[in-house]
């Protein structure tokens, strides 16, 4: 079922989200729904919270357009560094420049309870970065390299607005 997409100024954006105890249908049908509501989006990943579910899941697409749901998800290695733009479903419309780590390994279950990691670079290690700051409370825009690269997607022209545009799928 595709849910409604909460903007960044709803509170729960900004609670760290709790831990699952326990992977059951519940939680299958959150992972199905953040799935339908992220293509319907469109954007690259959603979190929980993003739907006002204040837990830890979330679902990532890929560069290669596989779909990753994982539970408590988390970061276990970082290399390297990226910097581009990035946009958030919950603030439509706005991208701005943020720094990233260029390589993730990210360690989480998935719907059946199986532990996944999963090693991702460029666009994709954005994505899961993004959604995992999502869990934990975390904003891009509490990321960005300068409020002044904050702008509007509509204010933007050329290649700038074709890379942001690509960003704020996300």
């Amino acid at each position: 079922m595709v849910r409604s997409i909460l903007t960044f100024e709803h509170p729960v954006l900004r609670e760290k989200a709790k831990k699952v105890t326990r992977i059951d249908v519940s939680i299958q049908r959150l992972l199905d729904d953040l799935t339908e509501t992220m293509i319907d989006a469109p954007g690259a990943g959603l979190a929980a919270n993003q739907i006002g579910v204040p837990l830890r899941v979330c679902v990532v697409k890929g560069d290669d357009k596989q779909i990753w749901g994982l539970v408590n998800p988390e970061v276990v290695k970082k290399d390297g560094v990226q910097l581009g733009y990035e946009g958030c479903l919950s603030y439509p419309g706005w991208v701005g420049e943020v720094e990233r780590a260029e390589t993730v390994v990210v360690k989480g279950r998935n719907r059946h309870g199986k532990e996944v990691r999963i090693k991702s670079s460029g666009f994709t290690a954005r994505a899961f970065q993004h959604e995992l700051d999502h869990l934990d409370g975390v904003l891009f825009t509490d990321r960005l390299t300068s409020l002044d690269t904050l702008r509007r997607v509509e204010d933007l022209v050329g290649e700038e607005k074709e890379e942001a545009v690509a960003a704020s799928a996300g």
